[in-house]
């Protein structure tokens, strides 16, 4: 059985960001923004995350846009707050991108990957959809939100 973790930065401090993934000993963070240089990103900023997870705690860190929505996407999520219709098109958009081989190469790389988005729970966000998606189609694998 394989396992996948999710987690979002947002509400959480550097401290408790760093504190689970070295609880769930994750050896991995996979990176599922569309753009994580901004200034909103924070302490998640692209290359300062990777120097941080790589230097301090030996945690690899790969960015994996192709996971992510398109901005067209998340643009008429943000206008509409329809979740369901947001569902019936990143799931297709998934299998488009190719995201099951994507899964089967990163879970034979790594033991414990976590994917990284900034929404504070998987309820609503796009990382849930992915853990599920290869769940469904690579299967046994159990997704813990941290």
């Amino acid at each position: 059985m394989s396992i996948v973790y999710t987690i979002g930065f947002q509400g959480k401090s550097l401290a408790e960001f760093i504190g689970l993934l070295r609880q769930y000993a994750v050896d991995a963070v996979i990176d599922v923004r569309l753009r994580n240089t901004s200034q909103l990103s924070g302490y998640t900023k692209r290359d300062d995350l990777s120097f941080l997870l790589r230097e301090g705690f030996g945690i690899s860190y790969e960015h994996r846009p192709e996971l992510a929505p398109t901005a067209e996407l998340m643009n008429g999520y943000r206008q509409a707050s329809d979740w369901p219709a947001y569902e019936r098109v990143f799931i297709p958009l998934l299998a488009e991108r190719r995201a099951e081989e994507i899964g089967r190469e990163l879970l034979a790389r790594y033991r414990a990957p976590c994917l990284l988005c900034s929404e504070p729970s998987a309820d609503h966000c796009h990382r849930r959809l992915i853990a599920e998606y290869w769940n469904n189609h690579l299967g046994d694998i159990a997704i813990v939100h941290l």
